[in-house]
């Protein structure tokens, strides 16, 4: 297949959530058709999509009849199977590649990566027993947290450590080895930066933004993030630093933590569309979703600029999915509802956005008289 994708050629998008949904949205409106593999029926992406294959993620025959009717191949989340992705790639273009997928799938291999290529993170131990817990423990102090190297999201698969004692228990609890303790960041905030790399080696990089959480769990984003200029343009600066590392063709969503002394320290990463750039599809020209399409099928990239600042909130649970008539009823919140059937608690439902004129976010009292029936909870930033 030549690149870049004429107009009706069809995208391939492991995953049916609602990243491949909004990802699916964009490639219709640039006049591509997107087929869907996932093992969940009526799943978020294929309600929008124009095929569905429903198999596992490492069935050899499925892969390759998936293979056989799209153009090009990309995913919407890590938890997928490496090795799948690498017979794809024999047979049709895979973006981003199986390579970066494997950095982003391990903690050990991220932080490996990262530490090579320059970019500062918390300090960090592989774990793979007891002794060496404790070793590692002795050498980065407490407190800590013990992760899981593996398919670790929304705060699962993790564990505070703040005392010697809650080691043993934390150990059995994930399993034990592999894990990695990294030492604890005192940050002040939680930050991100979306960066889309094309295959001649265009890099388009959203505005910082900032991310708070609840349990956990993306809760609000605020874009652009309210701190010093210069954080900002560093964390976009690493963000591009990193995808120039990976030869990354797609997009990529930099989670980075700044320190009581205003350093950025790289969390995690994640190659595909991310909850934090949600924001970008009513507040910019081209969302992430566009760019992440623009890039798969080789088109050139639009400039990731914003026409206005944001405050994204996701909408988490069957409590906050029942406020949907007021959200509707609302003026000025953009609502996203992803099609799920069922709404469980921590599953993200949907998400609002409100937009503001360019340079004019504002503080806690004003974001929470924007969003209305959603800052009940008082989850709004400080």
């Amino acid at each position: 297949m030549s690149f870049p994708l004429p107009p009706n050629a069809t995208i391939g998008i492991i995953g049916g959530g609602q990243l491949g949904r909004m990802s699916a949205m964009a490639a219709a409106r640039l006049g591509y058709r997107c087929h869907i593999l996932t093992p969940e029926d009526d799943s978020p992406a294929a309600q929008v999509a124009h095929t569905v294959i429903i198999a596992d993620y490492e069935d050899a025959n499925a892969l390759r009849a998936f293979a056989a009717a799209v153009d090009v191949i990309t995913f919407e989340f890590e938890n997928i199977s490496a090795d799948g992705l690498s017979l794809l790639e024999h047979l049709k273009p895979v973006r981003p590649s199986p390579a970066v997928l494997r950095i982003s799938q391990c903690r050990i291999a991220e932080k490996t990566f990262l530490n090579q290529t320059g970019i500062a993170t918390a300090p960090w131990r592989a774990v793979a027993s007891e002794a060496e817990l404790d070793a590692s423990i002795a050498a980065i102090d407490l407190p800590a947290v013990l992760k899981t190297t593996r398919f670790g999201y929304d705060g699962k698969g993790q564990a505070l450590l703040r005392t010697a004692d809650d080691a043993a228990r934390a150990f059995a609890e994930l399993g034990g080895g592999p894990l990695i303790l990294e030492g604890f960041v005192d940050f002040v905030q939680e930050i991100s930066v979306i960066v889309a790399r094309g295959a001649d080696g265009t890099i388009a990089a959203f505005d910082t933004v900032e991310n708070r959480h609840r349990d956990h769990i993306l809760d609000l984003t605020l874009a652009p993030a309210p701190i010093a200029d210069a954080i900002a343009a560093e964390a976009r600066h690493i963000a591009r630093r990193i995808a120039e590392g990976l030869s990354l063709i797609g997009l990529l969503a930099v989670e980075m933590f700044v320190d009581s002394r205003g350093k950025v320290l790289v969390n995690e990463l994640a190659p595909r569309p991310h909850n934090s750039g949600h924001w970008t599809i009513d507040a910019c020209p081209a969302s992430q979703f566009e760019l992440h399409i623009r890039a798969v099928a080789g088109l050139p990239l639009h400039p990731a600029i914003r026409h206005s600042d944001a405050v994204m909130k996701n909408l988490i649970g069957p409590e906050e999915a029942a406020l949907w008539p007021e959200i509707l009823a609302t003026p000025g919140l953009i609502p996203h509802l992803y099609g799920k059937a069922e709404a469980r608690p921590g599953r993200k439902m949907g998400h609002v956005t409100r937009l503001f004129p360019h340079g004019a976010l504002p503080g806690a009292f004003g974001i929470a008289t924007a969003l209305g029936p959603l800052a009940a909870d008082g989850a709004l930033p400080d």
